[in-house]
């Protein structure tokens, strides 16, 4: 029992990654630039969330929202003034940009709240009708924020691919994604299209803060920085710019560091996770579900 344990805990906490990385390759897919201020976003959320939830006791469904238009409104802010002017800069002035901004707002978050880690309240665990799952007749448990996470992940990857596929907004994602010049001929507000994608990407990283902070009850300004490398990880590892390919991505993820703390080594769970990433895209360069783009020249 103890490996369904495991695996259990690994395919949630990969659902986490998955939602963090669903916000990286929906950025990257539209607008063709890695913003590595992600994980803070996640932090800025988390935060909202502990003040709101944990020390104001609002409701915590309430409180998530709250947290979600805050990083909604943070995600549109950076764009507009770190991400837009340098739209036709080349690759590495936005990296720079993106790193930059990623250390700015943990600064930020150090001077406003310290550095010292705080204790999270869970926003599962105080509700009445959401109560662990026994199975196995005692043998094997599984925590309400497992299953919430789990369903949480699922059904928001479900609704992103109706979203793009199946509304006008999607389909104007898609058509900057495929050809941003062709598409702002055709009418398509360029502008509006990214800054909806950075406003989706941001939300979906306050819930992914909430459920991750539920999860791991620790919260301090450098919370989202490791799950934010580790979910570009697994968007690329799924093929960045696959909704899809961004779900398996963060599962298998979070599956291989999970066994491979209970089975190998804690210390060496991240270079195993890492080792996996570098066999992957030696075999399949971009990635489990990515798909190859031939470039005219």
């Amino acid at each position: 029992m103890q490996f369904f344990s495991y695996l259990i805990n690994g395919i949630s906490l990969g659902s986490v990654y998955a939602l963090i990385a669903l916000g990286y390759t929906m950025v990257y897919g539209i607008a063709k630039m890695l913003n590595f201020a992600h994980g803070d976003v996640i932090m800025i959320g988390s935060y909202v969330v502990f003040f709101t939830f944990g020390t104001s006791g609002m409701n915590p469904v309430l409180s998530i929202l709250l947290s979600m238009v805050v990083c909604t409104i943070l995600g549109v802010t950076v764009e507009r003034i770190a991400y837009r002017p340098l739209r036709e800069a080349p690759s590495l002035a936005v990296l720079i940009t993106a790193i930059g901004v990623s250390y700015l707002l943990q600064q930020v978050a150090q001077l406003s709240w310290k550095s010292d880690p705080k204790s999270f309240i869970s926003v599962v665990s105080g509700s009445d009708f959401l109560k662990p799952l026994t199975l196995f007749d005692g043998q094997l448990t599984i925590s309400a924020e497992t299953i919430v996470t789990i369903i949480a992940c699922v059904v928001i990857m479900a609704a992103l691919m109706w979203f793009v596929n199946c509304t006008s907004a999607g389909h104007a994602m898609l058509a900057v994604s495929e050809d941003r010049g062709a598409a702002q001929l055709m009418g398509v507000n360029v502008n509006a299209t990214i800054s909806l994608t950075f406003a989706i990407g941001s939300a979906l990283a306050a819930v992914a803060g909430a459920l991750l902070c539920s999860s791991y009850p620790t919260l301090q300004p450098t919370t989202g920085a490791m799950p934010g490398i580790k979910a570009f990880v697994a968007a690329v590892f799924g093929g960045i710019g696959s909704i899809p390919g961004a779900f398996v991505g963060g599962v298998l993820l979070g599956i291989i560091e999970n066994l491979s703390k209970a089975y190998i080594s804690t210390q060496l769970s991240d270079a195993i996770v890492f080792l996996v990433l570098i066999v992957v895209l030696i075999v399949k360069p971009t990635g489990l579900l990515g798909k190859k783009v031939n470039v005219k020249v």
